[in-house]
């Protein structure tokens, strides 16, 4: 029996969480769910949006899986997520991006993964209002920070076979902190010996990701740079709305789902679970729950192969749980 802190978010988070807690019971594996709130929903009944309960919840059980929350665009209360990532150290933020079956994009041979430092860089929140036209914003890289997002990269690269490590900076332009990532990177490559690296500046990683992505196989890179890609590297593969990510700390991780909690279209029954679906497949994985989270993983594969079955964010006309229900149906063939 796992317990694991369940966050089912704002907007079309308890819809989706509803679906993804129901595929996972398919599978025969011994939960017990700790549901806590965050967000918007958190702050109408405790008057704040990461309430002590939660935090309690998340320290005990050491992992959680978390559905999008509410964050308000240039004023309001600040991005939980980032509160989270900061009060938990979880340093490293692990955003796959592979092709699905059916999802017709510009190219079929993406498998790409963004490891991005979570704590530091400009998400560190140190700003500094000098006056009425002028603010102060720091980019916060230590050399700590950049060893150890530098490591992370290179042992997921090893306990995953992949070939090939790739730095990204602007260390041309910021030669002092992206000049530290730099040289981190390169004195933590010398113990991979065996492992291809490389090295590309942010603005031309964009570029080339759009023209040729498949040249690239693991990249990270500093925290503004990572929250930018990983999004352009979902797009290459249908959206955010079938993008995974986990956020990943000495001895705590957090699984969530990357896009937003889109309250327009909360509690019409036709949200897509996918995002969050494949965040727990990481989790199951992280957990060593391998087995299930294959199982899972082919069962979605074949729904989205065979495209009967598919939201209309991915111009089918299934409801959230028909969706569900048909890699539930799956999943029990298998």
């Amino acid at each position: 029996m796992y317990n694991i802190t369940l966050i089912d978010g704002d907007g079309i988070g308890p819809e989706i969480t509803k679906s993804v807690v129901d595929i996972i019971d398919s599978t025969g594996i011994k939960i017990n769910w700790d549901e806590c709130l965050i967000g918007s929903r958190a702050l109408e009944k405790y008057n704040k949006t990461l309430p002590d309960d939660t935090i309690k919840s998340i320290e005990k059980n050491k992992i959680a899986l978390k559905a999008p929350s509410t964050t308000p665009i240039g004023e309001g209360f600040k991005s939980v997520n980032v509160e989270l990532r900061r009060y938990f150290d979880l340093y490293a933020n692990i955003r796959p991006s592979k092709n699905l079956p059916n999802i017709k994009t510009p190219f079929d041979n993406i498998d790409l993964v963004v490891i991005r430092e979570n704590t530091q860089d400009i998400y560190a929140g140190l700003e500094e209002q000098v006056d009425n036209d002028t603010i102060h914003g720091i980019k916060l890289i230590t050399r700590q920070g950049c060893e150890r997002i530098c490591n992370y990269a290179f042992k997921y690269a090893q306990e995953n076979n992949r070939k090939k490590v790739t730095v990204v900076t602007k260390a041309n332009i910021s030669k002092l902190a992206d000049g530290m990532f730099l040289k981190c990177f390169r004195e933590v490559a010398k113990n991979y010996p065996s492992m291809e690296t490389g090295e590309i500046l942010i603005d031309n990683l964009c570029m080339q990701l759009v023209q040729n992505p498949s040249q690239f196989d693991v990249m990270v890179m500093p925290n503004l740079y990572g929250d930018i890609v990983s999004d352009l590297c979902a797009g290459l593969v249908g959206g955010l709305g079938i993008a995974q990510s986990a956020n990943i700390g000495k001895d705590c991780a957090i699984f969530e789902a990357v896009h937003g909690s889109a309250p327009d279209i909360a509690n019409k029954g036709i949200a897509n679970p996918t995002g969050l679906l494949r965040s727990a497949v990481m989790m199951l994985n992280y957990i060593n729950e391998s087995t299930s989270a294959q199982k899972i993983e082919n069962a979605l594969f074949e729904v989205f192969k065979e495209g009967k079955f598919l939201t209309k964010d991915l111009k089918g006309n299934a409801s959230t749980k028909e969706f569900s229900n048909e890699i539930i149906k799956k999943i029990r063939l298998l």
